[in-house]
């Protein structure tokens, strides 16, 4: 978000920090779906049941020693594009932040159908890959590798930022995002791990077909697969093999 100039004054600082600390821990409820941004203040928060994915390039601090700036943007534009499509492509897509190379979604996943809808965005992304990998082929551009994590579990959903501006976001805080996080990063990230890894929250919330695609990975203690969406992978097979 961009800054909005005005001189700090300390003593206004001391006094928000008082505020903030004084709050009533009782102002954060429990709920059953995530609620508007709008009902989100300074002093409340929400816990909320929900569903986090997260999306990172495998060594992307190695592709600088490949191509120049220009290159380098055209490509992180085109996966950062297309990933935050499908994301934004699901109905119960809650947030989706982008932070660097990386992409998060919360998702609001109140029926197990939610979260078979989200395990969809999870392979898309992945057959996603291989159609812009052969697109960066043919244009002389490094492919990149990526990693999809998937978790399910409860989070705080905060509004935090500089009371009195227009300066603020909203917050998740818990183990679900941290969760997915750390999937994200074990993800493809050797031979045996999967380009999908999902917490057993989510294995255990998908019908029996997809969870025929995951398996147990013993090293990470989580659920892996090599999934692809097969409308996508038939585009692929058609128009993407030289």
């Amino acid at each position: 978000m961009q800054s909005q100039y005005k001189p700090y004054d300390y003593l206004e600082s001391f006094s928000r920090i008082d505020e903030i600390l004084s709050a009533n821990s009782a102002s954060f409820e429990e709920l059953n779906s995530i609620p508007s941004r709008e009902k989100l203040t300074f002093t409340n928060g929400y816990y909320v049941m929900c569903s986090a994915v997260w999306v990172d390039i495998r060594d992307s601090s190695s592709l600088p020693d490949y191509h120049k700036r220009p290159t380098l943007a055209k490509l992180y534009r085109a996966y950062l594009s297309e990933v935050v499509a499908i994301i934004n492509g699901n109905i119960d897509c809650a947030e989706i932040n982008i932070i660097g190379d990386g992409v998060s979604a919360i998702f609001d996943t109140k029926y197990k159908a939610d979260i078979e809808s989200v395990f969809r965005v999870g392979y898309e992304i992945v057959s996603l890959n291989r159609v812009l990998n052969y697109k960066l082929r043919k244009r002389d551009i490094r492919e990149i590798k990526i990693g999809v994590g998937m978790s399910y579990g409860r989070a705080l959903m905060v509004k935090a930022g500089y009371k009195g501006s227009k300066i603020n976001d909203v917050v998740w805080m818990g183990d679900v995002l941290n969760s997915a996080a750390k999937l994200s990063n074990f993800a493809n990230k050797t031979f045996s791990d999967g380009p999908i890894m999902v917490s057993e929250s989510i294995y255990m919330n998908l019908d029996e077909h997809s969870q025929s695609f995951l398996k147990y990975n013993y090293t990470r203690q989580c659920y892996h697969g090599n999934v692809i969406h097969t409308g996508m992978e038939e585009w692929y097979q058609a128009n993407c093999i030289d």
